[in-house]
């Protein structure tokens, strides 16, 4: 499934079924705003900005914020989420692997869990350059799935592979994005620093996250067609059964939000 569909279908389940958290966001955003030395002027693009979960903080402080996403599903989501679109937030509905802005438009790029779904991220991470004002930032983040929750989901693709036929086609993306960020921006004059924004405690009952994976809330969940996912979720909830004895069991574990900050020397 294109992530485009993938994600427009699940718009309305996103931020519920996310580690991350509004009241995290404003703590994430704390850290962003005085990583990058922010100060009025300083302007924002979020490629892949989704429900506007990362940025949203940044948009009700009053900074310049430019979001694009290729589903106008997850633009709704991020639209609904304010009383009126305000004068600092441009939200673009088109793909966000290809940028359409001049050289030189912003002080900070965010990226966060979108590299995965560019098909020729060379390309991209040189967009993100050429966009970038010169001493800009660009903050490759991730928020990191808590251990447990990263346990549950390993039970969960043993059994898909059950189910799952190979398909080779997919082998190309892999290949074409099978490149070392952190050697291909140094080559282009960038320094990298990693930093931990936030760390905080995610907590679930396994009925919980069965439900989420029902709902399709994962990219690991449209794997599979209907009939066959449908048999692989019956088994997973019987295998939930066996391995927690109950389905009310809690998993709780640290979920981290991570960032490459990525300026040039």
């Amino acid at each position: 499934m294109k992530k485009n569909v993938y994600y427009s279908k699940i718009a309305d389940i996103y931020d519920q079924t996310r580690w991350m958290t509004e009241p995290i966001a404003e703590e994430v955003a704390d850290f962003i705003l005085a990583l990058v030395k922010a100060t009025r002027e300083t302007t924002f693009l979020e490629p892949g900005v989704g429900t506007g979960l990362n940025v949203i903080p940044l948009v009700r402080r009053g900074y310049s914020v430019t979001g694009v996403d290729i589903s106008q599903e997850m633009l709704s989501q991020f639209s609904q989420k304010l009383p009126r679109i305000p004068p600092n937030l441009r939200l673009i509905h088109e793909d966000a692997s290809q940028l359409s802005f001049p050289d030189s438009s912003f002080d900070v790029v965010l990226t966060v869990h979108m590299l995965h779904s560019v098909s020729n991220l060379g390309m991209f991470l040189d967009e993100i350059d050429r966009v970038l004002k010169p001493n800009g930032f660009y903050l490759n983040a991730q928020w990191v799935t808590p251990p447990a929750h990263l346990e549950f989901e390993n039970h969960f693709k043993t059994i898909l592979l059950k189910y799952q036929e190979p398909k080779p086609s997919q082998q190309s993306l892999e290949v074409t994005n099978k490149i070392n960020i952190d050697e291909y921006l140094l080559n282009k004059g960038y320094q990298c620093n990693y930093l931990t924004a936030k760390e905080w405690t995610v907590s679930n009952q396994v009925q919980e996250l069965l439900h989420f994976y029902r709902s399709h809330a994962y990219g690991l969940c449209w794997l599979l067609p209907d009939e066959a996912f449908n048999l692989a979720i019956k088994e997973f909830e019987v295998f939930c059964y066996e391995y927690y004895d109950s389905l009310k069991v809690e998993l709780s574990s640290q979920a981290q939000f991570e960032i490459w900050a990525y300026t040039v020397k």
